[in-house]
Parts: structure tokens; sequence; C-alpha cells
């Protein structure tokens, strides 16, 4: 039996599931589907050697526990025929109708993101799954089924497979699951996906968690005895769970933020389930009676729901033992929505007669995607980033109105959150009576007040720098295009001149209109003074586009008296240079290394064939190398390279340290430094949330083995949490 089998379900299993579910579902119809999707795939098999069919039914066993329809289900089944045989969505519309058809074609789409391609890409595929899931919601709640199936058997993938698929779990699917309030599919992606991005650091919290597992089970027992003794007279049906956090949820606490098990409060957790919200609200006033609370840890989610639909009482209290654990109180109904998120719509019939009320939950799609129609195309994956975030914070309003942020918010961000006007019209802020910075962080339960002026008034471009969140941006950035078009032709045009002279781009002024031109075709717009005006409000920001101009002009403009080209040969040149490297197919050539990924001796490296400036040189996982060579646009202008035996050069690189904030760390850092005789090129430092501190060093040393003494010298230094090499 290949390994990972045992994460697999055959079609038998999932009959059996359907069967025994409360819901009802049309079998003949499902059994159709499988029977089409078994003839399609055929002998297909899956990296593991499992037999590819496989797949779709396992997929499908994941969305009947979680509730899911026949429509879905039959998707489920069918979701790879499309992209993977010889079936068309037309067959499938035909056979199915068009609704399962939709969720299978909404599907195949979000397969084919390429989140490992180049960012425009990527945001523009990004853009393609918020529109499918803005259309059905079960087509993104089929695809974090398949994301789900695929993680546990990924290990038959190579590594760097296994890291990608884990990255994009982190940044994109998993804050989705959460959004949606899918608690067991956000969770297990999350752990999975800290098992391949660090795996010493997942097997050592599971190997201390394995340890205390005895301790804990019957330390959970006892509170749970003592809840059920308190209440059964007092509150009917009262049911009591005990739980551990989960793996990740222990990580970002120990390893990012600089915590030891010990001092993670909420490492255990007891949930009780009751019948009624005035239940819950006693029950908590009895669980304050058993046990002491701590202060400052209490959170009301039931009068003030998360976005993600989630209800619930939450408290941190310390038992006799000294220990301290958390305790959750909720209905049935908010323990649904707890773990099933908008996928309880379908597990237990919520809400549906309530279609208004279902369309509520699901409009921060559709506002996410408003907010992204003007921005730059490399801006959306970070805004969606930024909106998607799994911390939030909850401010009021002077009337008691409740606006929930994303962790980071300014005061400009609530002014926009309440209304376009409020940030037009902006000129301050009072942060609980208070007068705060335009740049102030708001945090959770402080009543924010916006200061306006009664009439005109208008943002500062400044602020675009400032905000958070892609909706303040997007509505910035709307009334300079509406309302300042004549300003931002000018600002655009000065930031073109302003760029051009910083990349040395001397031309005429048709030259300059010829090449003005290629950025205009490339984003679209009619006519020069769109583009400078786009420019001018920030709907295109140049510096990205400013390397492809560069080229393009040295191309265009610039003689080059001898051009480069590869010299074939049975038995190639190689040529050394001061800087180390060896590349072959070259004699005597310039070569330079680049500043995008600063390559170190000991580095996998790569030539590439410049216009006009010989040869410049990556590392292999530089992000503007491409993954697959041989198919990208010019494979010819890629050259093996390789470092030198006896490199006797100094090279620059910049490390990032992160550690716990404290006074004399930055004097600790440069004196280590300083006694390994290590030149400091520049630094900047920042301070980060829970008391942290972000330092840059950029750093010269004389490779990858030096390197490696200066960070193992430095995680010495007390208050290291990380360093890692940017």
């Amino acid at each position: 039996m290949p390994k990972g089998t045992i994460h697999y379900q055959d079609y038998e299993q999932l009959v059996e599931m359907l069967k025994k579910s409360e819901n009802s579902f049309d079998m003949e119809l499902i059994d159709k589907a499988y029977q089409l999707a078994l003839k399609a795939h055929g002998d297909q098999r899956r990296v593991s050697g499992v037999p590819y069919i496989l797949h779709p039914t396992s997929v499908a066993c994941i969305l009947v526990d979680m509730g899911m329809d026949t429509d879905s289900i039959c998707a489920a089944l069918l979701h790879d025929v499309v992209e993977d045989t010889d079936v068309t969505y037309e067959d499938v519309k035909k056979e199915f109708g068009v609704d399962i058809a939709n969720l299978v074609d909404g599907v195949t789409k979000l397969a084919k993101i390429p989140y490992s391609s180049r960012e425009d890409q990527q945001a523009e595929n990004v853009r393609k799954m918020l529109i499918a899931m803005s259309n059905d919601i079960r087509v993104i709640i089929i695809k974090l089924a398949d994301r789900l199936h695929n993680m546990r058997t990924i290990e038959c993938m190579r590594e760097q497979k296994r890291r990608d698929k884990a990255l994009e779990n982190m940044e994109i699917f998993a804050p989705i699951a959460h959004r949606l309030g899918i608690r067991a599919i956000k969770e297990e992606l999350e752990d999975l996906s800290i098992l391949y991005l660090d795996p010493v650091g997942y097997h050592e919290i599971e190997t201390a968690l394995a340890l205390t597992k005895d301790g804990r089970d019957a330390f959970i027992k006892s509170i749970k005895d003592k809840i059920i003794e308190k209440t059964k007279n007092l509150i009917p049906d009262v049911r009591v769970d005990g739980r551990v956090k989960s793996i990740n949820g222990i990580y970002r606490k120990t390893y990012m933020r600089g915590k030891t098990i010990e001092q993670i409060f909420d490492i255990f957790a007891v949930r009780v389930i009751v019948n009624t919200v005035n239940d819950c609200y006693n029950a908590l006033g009895v669980i304050h009676e058993i046990f002491k609370p701590i202060p400052n840890r209490f959170k009301d989610y039931i009068s003030t729901p998360k976005p993600n639909m989630y209800r619930s009482l939450h408290t941190t209290v310390i038992g006799e033992e000294g220990i301290p654990f958390e305790v959750q109180i909720r209905t049935w109904e908010m323990h649904q929505t707890a773990e099933y998120g908008i996928a309880a719509h379908w597990k237990y019939k919520l809400g549906l007669s309530k279609k208004d009320s279902f369309e509520d939950k699901i409009t921060w799609i559709r506002k996410m995607l408003e907010n992204q129609a003007d921005d730059d195309n490399t801006d959306i994956l970070r805004n969606i980033k930024t909106d998607l975030a799994q911390e939030d914070v909850f401010v009021f309003t002077p009337k008691g109105d409740i606006i929930d942020l994303p962790y980071g918010s300014t005061v400009i961000d609530v002014a926009y959150a309440i209304h376009t006007a409020v940030g037009n019209r902006m000129t301050g802020a009072k942060v609980n009576g208070k007068i705060v910075p335009i740049d102030y962080n708001v945090k959770t339960g402080e009543i924010v007040e916006i200061l306006t002026k009664k009439e005109g008034g208008c943002p500062n471009r400044d602020w675009l720098k400032i905000v958070k969140t892609s909706e303040a941006r997007s509505k910035i950035r709307q009334w300079f295009k509406k309302e300042k078009r004549e300003e931002n032709i000018e600002t655009g045009k000065m930031e073109i001149e302003r760029e051009f002279k910083h990349a040395k781009i001397v031309l005429s002024d048709s030259e300059m209109a010829e090449l003005v031109n290629l950025v205009l075709k490339k984003k679209g717009y009619p006519n020069v003074d769109d583009l400078y005006a786009a420019i001018g409000y920030g709907g295109v920001q140049l510096w990205k586009m400013m390397p492809r101009i560069k080229e393009e002009y040295l191309k265009r403009y610039e003689p080059v008296q001898t051009e480069i080209k590869p010299v074939i040969s049975e038995k190639p040149k190689k040529s050394r240079v001061s800087s180390g490297v060896i590349v072959d197919g070259f004699d005597d050539v310039l070569i330079k290394l680049a500043m995008c990924c600063k390559p170190l001796p000991g580095d996998d490296i790569i030539g590439f064939i410049t216009r006009g400036n010989g040869v410049s040189i990556h590392k292999k996982s530089c992000s503007n190398i491409p993954r697959d060579i041989e198919s990208c646009e010019q494979p010819e202008r890629y050259i093996q390279a390789s470092w030198a035996q006896d490199v006797n050069e100094s090279f620059q690189t910049t490390l990032e340290i992160l550690s716990n904030d404290r006074t004399g760390l930055i004097a600790d850092i440069t004196n280590q430094l300083s006694a390994m005789h290590i030149f400091i090129n520049n630094m900047d430092s920042k301070e980060s949330k829970d008391d942290l501190a972000i330092m840059h060093f950029s750093i010269t040393v004389n490779g990858m083995d030096h390197l490696r003494g200066v960070i193992s010298r430095l995680s010495n230094v007390k208050g290291v949490i990380s360093i890692s090499r940017q």
C-alpha cells in the first residue's frame, strides 16, 4: 500500500457517510457524477501511485462531513475532470446542469492559480478567486476541501513544492477559511503547513505536548467535573468539552512571539455549551465563582461577534493547581457556526430561509473586490492579505457603533470605515477623549471620535503611506482621481521625470513619448494624460515598472558596442572575474552580482545575459528567476555559473533580526559584530507588536560559511528570537 493511502477514502466509504448523514441527498445524481469521474480519470494515478479517483472521492467525504449539499458533492467528484481529462465544461453542463457545471468551472479555475509564478499573474488569479467566491461561495468551500486533502497527502511531493503549498495556505487559504468561520479546516491547514515550513519547530511542540498528555488529560477532566457539578442544578443540559490549542496556535506564540509554553494562557481550553444566551452569562458567573479570573482576559464575542460570524464568551481563569486555562461559553447554534462557519447554513439549515441574512455574510468579498478596482495590480495581493488578517481590532464610535478593522489600523481607517465623506473631511481624531496623532494605531475597546470640517475638506496624499486597509486606500485614491485630475497629471509627469532621471534615462521628446507608450500599452490606458493621472493619484506605481522600462531603454536607445551572445561549443570557455564567479561560455566579460538577491559564495547561482551590462549573477531561488527556465520567454539568456574555489572577495548582505525589545539590545549586537571584525554598512530598527524589535543590519562578509558563523554568534545575544538573511 503506497505511503499516505490512509488519507484516502473510496466511493463505498462516501456512500456510507451519505447514508449516515442527517441531510438528504440525490444518490442517483451523485452516483452518476462518480461514474463519469471514474471513466474520465481511467488509469490516472497520483504522484504517490494511488489511483487518481480516490482524490475526488476523499474531497467529497470532507464535504459530507461539513454538511454540504448534493451539488457540492457532485462538483467535488468532478472537480478535476475538466482540467485533467477530455471532459469539457459543456459536457458537465449537459449531464448535470448549469449550477454543478459552474461549481466545477470555478474550482477548476482556482486549481490553475500559479501562486509561485510572477507577482502580476498571482495577483490577477487571486482576484479571479474572489470573483468566483462572490458568485457562489460553495466554490471556495470545495476548494478548501480540495486543498486540505492535498495537504494530507503531500508527503510524496518534492520539498520545495510542499513549502510553496504550505506558504499559500498560510497567506491565502487558511485566512479565507478563518474569515468563513470554518475552524476545523483552518486549523488543520495551518498545522500541516507548519509541519512543512518548520518541521523542527513542529516536532518540538508535538513532543512537548506528548510528554504532558497524561497530566493534561487528568487536569482537563478535573476542570470538567467541577463545572458540571456546580452547574447541574442551575443550568439545564450543560455540555463541557476540553481541548489543547492547535500546534500552529502554540507555534505563533512561542517561536514568533518569544514566549514559552508555560506563558501561553490558553494552551488549555474548556468549552461549555448551553441552550440559551442567558445560560451563557449564567455559566460565566458560575465559572468565575469556581476559578479565579485573570484580569483583562475576558472577551464578549456574543454582544460583539467577529466578522466571520463567531460568537462566544471567552474568559481565562486559574485553577487550584495554579495553571491558567481558557473557558469558551456558547449556545449550540453558536457552536455549530464556530465549527463550520458559513458551511453551517447547509449542515444545520441555519438561516437558509433568510436570503438577505445569508448575503450579508459574504458582502465582505464583494466589498473587497470593489476596493481593489483602482489598485495597481501588484498591490492586490498585499491588500487581500491585509483585509483577510486573522487578528482584528474592535473600536467604538461615540454613538456606540462597533467597527472591526485589521490589526494595525489607524484612526484614518476608522474614519473611512464610518463613511467616505467622514474620511475625506477628517482633520484629526480623539481616542478615549484625548487628541491622538493621525497615524495612531487603534486598539480593541477604544472609543474613537473623528474630527471633521463642517464643509469642504480633502484627504492628504501622505495618508496613502499610513492607512492599513485597502478600503481607506481605495477611497483616498478615488478622491484624488475624481477631484484633482489636472494636479494628478502634473504629479504623474514629475514622477516619470524623477524616476527617469534617477535611472539615468536621457531621451528626446519623441523617444520619451515612445517609451511612455510602453507603459500605456501595458496598463491599458487610452491616452497619455490618463496614464499620468493614474501615476499621480497612485493607481500606477511607476517604480515597480522601472526595471522593465530601463531594459527597453538599453535595448532601443543605448548603443551596444559588442552584443553578448552565448558561445556554443563542446568545451565552453570559462571566465573568472573579480567577483569570484565562473560562467560557462564566456571569456573576459563584465559580471555583476544582482542587488535583488545579493548572492554569496556557497549559494546556488545562475547567470542572466543583460543587454549592454554583461552577465548578472542571481541566486537560483531569486524571485526574479523563473522556476522553469526552459519554458520562459528567453531561456537562451540564462547561463550556468558557479563560485571559484578560492574566492577572496568581500560581499554585502542584510540580516533581519527579531528580538524581544530591551535596553542595550542594539549595543550588544553591534559589540558582537565589532568583536568579529564585521563592517556594518547600514542599520535600522523599529518596534513591532508585543514588545518585539525588528532590526536590519547590512554587513560585509566573505561568504556563506562566514555568514553562518556570524548568525550563530548573534543568536546567543540575550532576547534574540530569530535571524534571517534578506
